[in-house]
């Protein structure tokens, strides 16, 4: 984990409510894609945890929905502000294990850390498929940036408006063999997940946090193997020691 001030190069909007943040600082804390960092918001008590979208070198690409004060109102943040982050937190993905045509499965705000995973995958030589999951077609991001990578992509939303209509899991039949699953998502969509896949695979969960590194045992949960910290064991859980 590290400290340190990011300098805003962009902020701009996505869709209705989600945004992309670039920054530039030190990164070197971050080594995994699916970790996090922890974003102070002047004004406000407690840090908000985005995951990381992508990096390059001191380039630090993160996606947020404005939901609640804190985002709202770093969605009003502009170019050379500044942000105090904590990097570096969270375990990530494991792509050790993924063998060589792994399936990623997103849904909402739970697509972002799975860009950064497809582009460790694709400089492993391994050939991913992503599935991204949305409510409707104005709600959809990043599907072309998924695409420049040369990754197959298959949109579905819930309504029928872009793509496969349905649920992720509906799609999941078109993705044809795969050797393990990657998930991020609200969790109802990860049970969803767990029930439908064969393979073996790593979901990363999303839990309200207090301090974002494993002091407060705010974000507590049980697994197969005891009890872990989400922001410190996690967000990464294995398929084997989930407890629904």
């Amino acid at each position: 984990m590290k400290k340190g001030l990011f300098k805003i190069e962009s902020n701009e909007k996505l869709t209705r409510d989600v945004f992309e943040i670039k920054l530039r600082g030190d990164t070197s804390a971050i080594t995994a894609p699916g970790q996090f960092v922890n974003v102070e918001i002047e004004g406000l008590y407690l840090r908000r945890p985005v995951s990381v979208c992508d990096l390059d070198g001191e380039l630090l690409t993160l996606i947020y929905k404005a939901v609640g004060k804190g985002t709202e109102q770093m969605s009003k943040m502009k170019k050379d502000g500044k942000l105090d982050l904590l990097t570096g937190l969270g375990n990530g993905y494991d792509t050790s294990k993924s063998g060589n045509e792994p399936v990623l499965i997103g849904g909402g705000v739970g697509v972002p850390p799975l860009y950064l995973l497809a582009k460790k995958l694709i400089g492993e030589g391994k050939r991913p498929k992503v599935i991204l999951g949305f409510n409707t077609a104005s709600e959809a991001f990043y599907g072309d940036e998924f695409r420049k990578l040369g990754v197959e992509v298959l949109l579905t939303t819930l309504d029928g408006s872009s793509g496969i209509k349905g649920f992720v899991t509906d799609t999941i039949k078109a993705c044809g063999d795969y050797s393990y699953t990657f998930s991020c998502g609200p969790e109802p969509m990860l049970k969803a997940v767990y029930g439908a896949v064969q393979t073996d695979g790593q979901y990363s969960f999303e839990e309200r946090m207090g301090c974002g590194f494993g002091a407060c045992m705010g974000c507590t949960c049980k697994t197969k193997y005891g009890y872990k910290r989400i922001c410190k064991d996690g967000p990464v859980l294995e398929k084997g020691e989930i407890v629904w």
